[in-house]
Formats: structure tokens, sequence, C-alpha cells
């Protein structure tokens, strides 16, 4: 199954970026460039869906329109697509 939510990117002061999933409580990523940032974000929103998959109540959150953001100038928006297998048996 294929789960694609947005996640915000900016540069920090050191040159860094630091990036965070509005849908996602929790959930943020950073890395010295941005394609390690969007790279460690995929791995974020990945580990996230799981852990949320494996609790009985599971609720998976809607996903927010990138024009419904509160942007800041210099905010990079990527979406972030996560691909979990499911097996047989994997919600016994």
């Amino acid at each position: 199954m294929k789960f694609v939510y947005p996640a915000i990117f900016h540069k920090t002061e050191n040159g860094t970026y630091h990036g965070y999933f509005p849908d996602l409580a929790c959930c943020y990523a950073e890395g010295e460039t941005l394609e390690d940032a969007v790279d460690n974000a995929n791995e974020a929103a990945r580990t996230w869906i799981q852990v949320e998959l494996e609790d009985d109540d599971c609720n998976l959150p809607s996903i927010t329109d990138p024009q419904d953001m509160d942007l800041k100038p210099g905010d990079i928006v990527r979406n972030i697509a996560v691909t979990i297998k499911f097996y047989e048996g994997w919600d016994e």
C-alpha cells in the first residue's frame, strides 16, 4: 500500500535542512543537504506509519493540501511516498 504525505523543509542557520510532516505528529527529519533530509523524512514517515498500523485503533490522518499550509518564505514542500507491503496475517 502506498502512502503519500507532504513534508515541509527549511534551511537552518548552519546550512543543514530540517523537515517535518504537518499531518504526522512528532515526525521530523534532518539532513546535511535537502536530498539527505528528504531521504531521512522517507524513513521517518515509514516508521511512523508502520507503528500506527500496528495499533489496534489505527487511524491514519488526512492529508493536508499544500495550498492550505502556512508556509514561510524559503519553505520547500515535498510529497514523501512510502510503500508498505502487507503480508498474510499482518493484522493478526
